[in-house]
């Protein structure tokens, strides 16, 4: 299972992780299909996650997720986290989970690796928390 801080860019449905949800924002049209973002965490990081069609209503905060098969890869220039076509997401229980809020994966800014142009690598920090979810202290 990997870690959230351990998410790379990829044009790949490898992603095997677990985390919980801390907020999620209001569906909206895209594409003929209805999106939302939410910000979800594990105990090593945060990203932002894209559900789509009815896991916009089917999933809340405090839900944990197991998530197989999925991506990290950018959306309308917003570097996501998401199940993809191929990939799934199933509730697997309900706020009892460690977590932190800060790096967020998705607020990093990601560059082609120079050694190798079919990976990437960490540029520089956006921000350590989310700008679309900032925190409550």
């Amino acid at each position: 299972m990997l870690a959230l801080k351990d998410l790379v860019p990829a044009a790949t449905n490898n992603i095997n992780t677990r985390f919980i949800i801390l907020d999620k924002g209001k569906p909206a049209m895209e594409g003929g299909n209805r999106t939302c973002l939410a910000l979800v965490a594990d105990e090593t990081a945060a990203v932002h996650f894209q559900l789509w069609g009815n896991e916009c209503e089917a999933l809340e905060p405090g839900d944990i997720v197991g998530l197989s098969d999925g991506i990290f890869s950018y959306n309308r220039q917003n570097l996501v986290l998401r199940a993809g076509r191929r990939g799934k997401i199933e509730k697997v229980g309900e706020f009892t989970m460690v977590y932190v809020e800060t790096p967020n994966m998705s607020e990093i800014r990601w560059v082609p690796d120079p050694k190798n142009s079919t990976k990437y690598v960490k540029e520089t920090v956006l921000s350590s928390y989310s700008r679309i979810f900032p925190p409550l202290h």
